[in-house]
């Protein structure tokens, strides 16, 4: 234990925190200080550094509830997360190292969120290993439908007809720099109308994080002459285009807006990304499925990833003793 410190995230730390997340093989832009940050008055940071020997080699985004930790509530996916050259053997030190600090300062749970396998630059499932060892509960299974663009896949009828119809239509798709057009006329309305809620990010927040993530963050709308009837937010990683949100108008259901959108989205906008993410389809903690959702996003060609969820006992640091041999 004496090699590896612990200490709790202060703002002292932006700047060896952000560098650390550039150089790290388990991370995206989410995990930048500005993005954890713009909604710190919604949680209570609790992020973790892990050093060795003085050196920063781990980093935990993470909050705090009570005498838990998790998982930093603000963001979609989290973990643990480490540098190419971390052997396996390290990532469990460090990880029992984690556990430990949290268990001597009256923590009794980490919740923990991975970040899907589709998002790491290079394989990093060590801390899945971890987890194993220290007994940690799946408590929460969501499904993302993802399209491997490295692979031929196959588009289903329907959405090639959908796909002619956006051209017969006249559809004009335009990639734009705000926000107001899409969430005012489109986004907010529907999700109004069917789910009684409003998006998780406000336009002034949606507008601040493209502001800090211009390349990253990506707004499409699609018109009908100069009306706009669907788009979608697009968060993009070194790997992955993922789908932050999707919508159409409700009122416009023949126009096959949606279908031409992803077309060009699929087959050239983001053509030469690894991974296309639609997202999850699931409710209740991931133990429900929207079947009409899935099918439509199959329908693409996407199968499935999964995003796991864990809970587990702080005091399991001891778990992790002797199981080397």
């Amino acid at each position: 234990m004496t090699k590896f410190t612990v200490k709790q995230y202060d703002k002292n730390d932006y700047q060896i925190w952000n560098d650390f997340i550039s150089q790290a093989k388990n991370a995206t832009f989410l995990f930048c200080r500005d993005f954890m940050e713009y909604h710190k008055d919604r949680f209570e940071d609790f992020s973790l550094l892990v050093f060795e020997d003085g050196k920063l080699i781990s980093v935990l985004p993470a909050t705090k509830v009570g005498n838990s930790i998790y998982s930093h509530q603000g963001l979609t996916y989290g973990g643990l997360v480490y540098k190419e050259q971390t052997k396996l053997a390290t990532v469990i030190e460090v990880f029992r190292s984690v556990l430990f600090f949290l268990n001597e300062n009256n923590f009794q749970k980490l919740h923990l969120k991975t970040l899907p396998s589709i998002y790491h630059q290079k394989p990093a499932e060590e801390v899945l290993y971890a987890l194993f060892l220290a007994e940690a509960k799946l408590v929460r299974r969501d499904s993302l439908s993802v399209i491997d663009l490295l692979q031929e896949n196959k588009t289903s009828k329907i959405r090639k007809r959908g796909f002619r119809k956006g051209v017969s239509n006249q559809l004009i798709i335009k990639e734009e720099t705000d926000f107001e057009s899409f969430w005012n006329n489109v986004l907010i309305p529907n999700l109004n109308k069917k789910h009684s809620a409003n998006p998780v990010h406000s336009v002034e927040e949606m507008n601040y994080l493209k502001r800090h993530f211009p390349k990253n963050i990506h707004q499409f709308n699609v018109y009908l002459e100069d009306k706009i009837v669907a788009g979608t937010t697009v968060f993009e990683t070194e790997t992955v285009a993922h789908c932050q949100y999707i919508s159409k108008n409700e009122n416009q259901e023949n126009l096959g807006s949606l279908d031409y959108l992803f077309h060009y989205l699929i087959q050239e906008r983001f053509a030469k990304k690894r991974f296309f993410d639609f997202g999850i389809s699931n409710e209740n903690q991931g133990r429900n499925l929207n079947e009409g959702l899935t099918y439509w996003k199959e329908s693409f060609g996407a199968s499935t990833i999964v995003h796991d969820f864990y809970e587990l006992e702080t005091a399991n640091y001891n778990k992790l003793n002797g199981i080397f041999v």
